[in-house]
């Protein structure tokens, strides 16, 4: 059989003003036809899972497109329609299923259901076609999503380190349904609830029972797969927010009574998904306190969640970043700030060089009323180089990553990551691509919500969340929801699911 084997992934949050256009694919990870299969062939993607699976029973397989940007504002359409013209295009030709990498989560300026639209416009080539999707933890499903695929699942980990497993396990849902032995039937819910991201984590409540469920829902034979998402609370469109969905041989009501539980188990545990917020000054100065007691554990890791880039940020965002130097925090190690800009000014001066730099704060984010604000900071030019790397760690094992062009500003206390392209910190290349070593550091500050415990989750002593600024924010009274179907928790009082 000839398989298509495609990646589409953006998490879109509508409130970034961060531009995401077809650039900002192919910089950070964007390959088109034989090299889309270079590129993920034996890495720990679902794209990789896919290849592996497929290549295992026989089958030609075909890549069109593997693309992935950093999470960002809305998709342009001129991106959007590239990405989703490459894998349309490979329908035609004919092929005779589909292997789906997507994300779950994008809005787009011609659609909101950036991918709902795209399994939509495949069925509408090839109407019969068996289609199989793996999903972010954080997809926002929608009915578009579900009754225009023949199965789906989403990670069960965040941060996402089983992504080739249930890529794995849904492609062998796939090539048992073509070879006749299943029949995948879907439910799915939706409750009432706008979960916050901070709360999400796997090893942590409500998550880490939700997903224990869903484990034990699978240990079913007759139990394909069974998911629970927590959805992407910064996309402002009508079906944002958490749900579950259940795969069955054949057995709707085994599917219903699943979903039924996890839905009401995900309900009555929604207290649990919001965060509790702490001003910054204080959360600083127990930082600072708590290294007075310091041991031998590693690094203590300091987050500036409100300017996560993984979730939207802008990642310029100099609020955190200035509190920790006013209050005197040593050895401290930043990943990382987006500042091409400066990166040039200090390619220009060179390493060794001493230099005083207006850092960061180049971004307006309108959406909550925020002007940029740089910091001017001086420091010595330590480190210069290429900003690519290849990651070693558990999640996106063997894939090739670009920070840009980057250096580090050491201002003698602190050792700031400066970045040409916006990248997350989910791994230890961050700071060894660009010669620290974190393990040595008393502090780590990451611009990261869940996804550092990926790479430093067994590296640091403690975590303290820090309150900074920022489009990525848990505070939910500074977002301008409009068009989130309404009431939802916890934006309104709601009695029911």
């Amino acid at each position: 059989m000839r398989l298509l084997v495609a990646m589409m992934k953006h998490e879109t949050n509508t409130f970034s003003p961060v531009v995401t256009d077809l650039d900002r694919f192919m910089a950070w990870g964007g390959y088109v036809g034989e090299e889309a299969y270079k590129a993920y062939k034996g890495t720990g993607m679902p794209f990789g899972a896919y290849l592996d699976i497929a290549e295992a029973a026989g089958h030609e397989v075909v890549t069109p497109v593997a693309a992935e940007a950093m999470p960002s504002g809305p998709v342009k359409a001129e991106a959007y329609d590239f990405l989703t013209g490459k894998i349309l295009d490979a329908v035609r030709e004919g092929v005779d299923a589909c292997l789906l990498d997507l994300h779950g989560a994008m809005v787009a300026e011609t659609t909101d259901d950036g991918e709902g639209t795209l399994l939509e416009n495949i069925r509408k080539i090839a109407p019969g076609i068996p289609i199989a999707v793996t999903y972010d933890l954080h997809t926002n499903l929608t009915q578009k999503m579900v009754d225009n695929c023949t199965c789906l699942i989403g990670y069960k980990t965040y941060p996402h380190i089983d992504m080739v497993e249930v890529g794995s396990q849904i492609a062998h849902v796939l090539m048992r349904t073509i070879a006749g032995e299943v029949t995948p039937v879907m439910a799915w819910g939706q409750p009432a609830l706008l979960a916050q991201t901070l709360r999400m984590g796997h090893d942590d409540e409500p998550m880490k029972t939700l997903l224990a469920l869903a484990r034990e829902a699978e240990e079913d034979p007759k139990v394909l797969a069974a998911t629970v998402f927590g959805g992407f609370p910064l996309a402002d469109f009508q079906d944002a927010g958490s749900s579950v969905v259940v795969v069955t041989d054949g057995d709707q009501a085994l599917a219903d009574k699943w979903r039924d539980r996890l839905v009401k188990e995900m309900w009555q545990r929604r207290e649990e998904f919001v965060y509790q917020h702490e001003p910054l000054v204080d959360a600083v100065a127990r930082a600072k306190e708590f290294d007075t007691l310091k041991t031998d554990g590693g690094p203590t890791l300091l987050l500036d969640h409100a300017d996560n880039t993984g979730s939207g940020g802008t990642q310029d965002v100099m609020t955190v970043i200035e509190e920790v130097l006013n209050q005197g925090l040593e050895d401290v190690a930043v990943a990382a700030v987006y500042d091409p800009e400066a990166v040039k000014q200090m390619q220009k001066v060179g390493i060794g060089a001493k230099v005083t730099l207006k850092l960061g704060g180049k971004t307006d984010m309108p959406s909550i009323g925020l002007k940029g604000r740089p910091l001017e900071v001086t420091g010595t030019v330590k480190t210069l180089t290429d900003g690519r790397w290849t990651v070693r760690g558990p999640m996106y094992t063997g894939v090739q990553v670009s920070m840009g062009h980057s250096a580090v500003l050491d201002t003698g206390k602190v050792e700031i990551v400066v970045t040409s392209n916006h990248h997350e910190p989910w791994d230890v290349g961050v700071f060894t691509s660009v010669g620290i070593q974190p393990q040595h550091k008393r502090y780590l500050l990451l611009k990261s919500r869940i996804h550092y415990r990926a790479g430093f989750g067994n590296l640091g002593k403690a975590t303290i969340t820090l309150d900074g600024e920022g489009v990525t924010t848990s505070d939910n009274s500074i977002l301008d929801f409009k068009k989130v179907r309404r009431p939802i928790y916890p934006l309104d009082r709601v009695n029911e699911p």
